[in-house]
């Protein structure tokens, strides 16, 4: 009887979470009791199960239990019900979904463009995140937004890699910088894969070292996926997605950097003076297609209901201003199948596999550093360009009145920039140009490559930084390589958007109010070390100039006055805010969380990156930079694989992996990552499934179809 009440007391609570009209694929995994979530020392779940749609449902389940929060919000966003949880940023959010048509693009490509083995995978995911959901109803923000369907999860992704083209940017210079978007694009990325002509050990060795923001929609998640249909891989995902997204499995491994070609094209249409719909393209015209969304914004005490416009025109999104109507294209909008992508990348099992599931070209950006266990490694500037008109200058605003700027075709795989093997050993990327991947003697050149493509050329102080440290070591031993991808140092020559050489110039004897603050950055040695005081000043002085140039980007160079106004404001600064001069920087920048404060080490553009944002009495918090770091060495025996998030695996206040991992990231160590079933499950802290959901009456009543 006691059992009975249990069974009849879920039913009802999954009801009150699951709308009366929900309408569900059947479950694909009808047996979760088969799916192992094994917690190591430090709570990263390893997933075991016998297939991959079984993993992806133990991924879900695992990822929902260690911040359920953040995975709601992603798919409330590709429901367009962000706006009825977070307010104003939310509904701009559910807008621009709208106005990019994201979801139709998704609904209209389903059926044809995904394989009907990620199909399982995604449903895999969804019935995770759905049982969990059920389980846990007071912990459900918007029950409407259940369940989730495989389309919410492709949804969700294609915004994220649409953002990451830039989309963002062109919508906020269309309004004048008057859109508060969600900041979601990354800021950078380091990626180095070193093979046996450069390493002491005949090894091959790969660093994943992206610069996120340590918290929220872009946060990355550590996790290890294993099922008995060849998927085993250690790595990284950011909330909503069902695979690995850059790690390592039992042959290769790839790391991803962002990149900067010309992805993303703005069109100003000639409209008719006399019909405000109509535009001219080859002297025919056409008409906007306009639709009018709903949209909920949740404000103190009540849900706002508004309606918006939107716009469509033969480019794509339209959007009509006070200066004009502007239409944007990318081809960050015109493929579904990322996600999938990924997931053939996380399967294969050689370079050969690897490089033939780049062949379905549907990532729209990001650089790829990959390196295996047969010697191998390779980088390539990703990206999916399009075949454009050279007549025209791509960089400006383009004429939206001819057929001509209208592109339809991208170039294929083998037209990118890519290194293989290079004699030097060696490929890296840290944001910087494409054409400087390897040893300057093995870098393929900029000639012959579509200029419409618009290649960044510049390098970094990063990519300077890497040639110095390499230019000291004619072979590569695995701590040195660790030491590079932890290095602080800026380099002798620095590389900044502004040149601040001058800074290093002034005269302390005829400056003698601020004689103390020259000679300390003169006799900095420019590492951001957490004792250095010159590392101190240099980050004020560089948030206090960056702020300068984000206002006015044609601000290029400092001149003398400007160095003296800003010791003058260091000055005053810390004087205000520490009663001192006399501060090091991990004094100043700290490591947060929850009550939790730390000293913090690295500076903007070092290799070990952080970028900060004020906190409270003068002190900087570190928001984007190094955050989930994975190192491989891939020897005969396997891969050996050591890894640190900067915070923990999980996002729950109150877990003991909330914030277990802040010293160790603070003091750049690992921790150690097995691919190893047996060792996994010997050295295991806790073992358990997802609740067994399948055999309660609820399931019976589950529709057939979707939503």
């Amino acid at each position: 009887m006691k059992k009975l009440c249990v069974v009849v007391f879920l039913c009802s609570t999954a009801f009150a979470v699951f709308p009366q009209n929900s309408r569900l694929d059947p479950l694909i995994v009808d047996d979760p009791s088969r799916i192992d979530i094994v917690r190591d020392a430090y709570g990263v779940p390893h997933i075991f199960a016998k297939t991959d749609p079984e993993v992806a449902y133990g991924l879900a389940w695992a990822h929902a239990e260690d911040d359920f929060e953040t995975l709601q919000k992603a798919f409330l966003a590709s429901k367009t019900m962000l706006g009825q949880h977070i307010g104003r940023d939310g509904a701009m959010v559910d807008y621009i979904i709208h106005l990019l048509r994201l979801r139709e693009l998704v609904n209209l490509n389903y059926e044809k463009d995904i394989s009907p083995a990620f199909k399982a995978v995604l449903q895999g995911y969804c019935d995770g995140f759905n049982a969990y959901a059920y389980t846990h109803p007071k912990e459900v923000l918007e029950k409407k937004s259940l369940p989730i369907i495989p389309q919410d999860v492709l949804t969700y992704s294609v915004l994220q890699l649409a953002l990451g083209c830039g989309v963002e940017d062109a919508l906020r210079k269309i309004n004048n910088g008057t859109m508060p978007l969600v900041g979601w694009e990354p800021g950078g990325s380091n990626a180095f894969a070193f093979n046996s002509k450069i390493t002491a050990d005949g090894n091959v060795y790969l660093a994943i070292n992206t610069h996120h923001p340590l918290e929220g929609q872009v946060a990355w998640y550590e996790a290890h996926l294993c099922s008995q249909e060849g998927w085993n891989i250690v790595g990284s995902l950011m909330p909503g997605a069902p695979v690995i997204i850059a790690g390592i499995n039992e042959n290769l491994g790839w790391a991803h950097t962002v990149n900067h070609p010309d992805r993303l094209d703005v069109y100003q249409l000639e409209m008719n003076s006399d019909n405000d719909l109509q535009y001219k393209v080859d002297n025919t015209w056409y008409t906007l297609e306009e639709r009018t969304v709903k949209l909920k914004v949740k404000m103190p005490g009540f849900n706002l209901h508004a309606k918006k416009k939107v716009y469509w025109s033969i480019y794509g999104p339209t959007m009509i201003t006070e200066r004009g109507v502007f239409s944007i294209r990318t081809t960050g909008l015109m493929d579904i199948r990322g996600l999938e992508q990924w997931y053939r990348m996380n399967k294969s099992g050689n370079f050969s596999s690897f490089k033939k599931a780049l062949k379905m070209e549907a990532h729209p950006s990001y650089n790829i550093v990959y390196g295996d266990r047969y010697d191998t490694i390779f980088y390539i500037c990703n990206g999916k360009l399009p075949l454009r008109d050279p007549s025209f200058n791509w960089r400006e605003t383009l004429p939206g009145n001819t057929l001509l700027t209208l592109w339809s075709r991208t170039h294929p795989l083998e037209d990118l920039p890519q290194v293989l093997n290079p004699p030097s050993g060696y490929v890296y990327n840290t944001n910087h140009s494409p054409f400087h991947a390897t040893a300057p003697a093995d870098n393929i050149s900029e000639e012959g490559y579509d200029p419409t493509m618009g290649y960044e050329t510049h390098d970094n102080n990063r990519s300077l930084r890497v040639m110095e440290l390499l230019q000291q070591l004619p072979k590569v031993s695995y701590e040195d390589f660790k030491r590079i991808k932890y290095d602080v140092q800026l380099p002798q020559k620095l590389a900044f958007p502004v040149n601040v050489d001058t800074l290093f110039m002034l005269n302390e004897n005829q400056h003698p109010e601020y004689a103390g603050l020259i000679t300390t950055l003169k006799t900095w040695d420019r590492k951001g070390t957490t004792d250095s005081r010159g590392a101190a000043l240099f980050g004020i002085f560089f948030y206090h100039v960056a702020a300068r140039y984000q206002a006015d980007p044609t601000y290029k160079a400092m001149t003398k006055q400007d160095c003296i106004e800003a010791l003058a404001y260091m000055k005053q600064y810390l004087l205000s805010n520490f009663g001192t001069t006399d501060v090091t920087l991990g004094e100043y920048q700290r490591l947060e969380r929850g009550n939790r404060s730390i000293p913090l080490p690295g500076l903007p553009d070092v290799l070990a990156a952080m970028y900060s944002t004020p906190t409270e009495n003068g002190r900087v918090k570190g928001t984007v930079g190094d955050c989930y770091i994975a190192l491989a060495k891939f020897t005969k025996d396997g891969p050996e694989i050591e890894s640190v998030n900067c915070f923990g695996a999980s996002n729950r206040k109150g877990s003991p992996h909330y914030d277990d991992q802040m010293e160790l990231f603070q003091q750049q160590k690992t921790h150690r990552m097995t691919l190893r079933r047996d060792e996994v499950y010997r050295e295991a802290k806790a073992i358990y499934h997802p609740e067994v959901l399948s055999k309660l009456p609820l399931t019976a009543r589950l529709t057939k179809g979707r939503r």
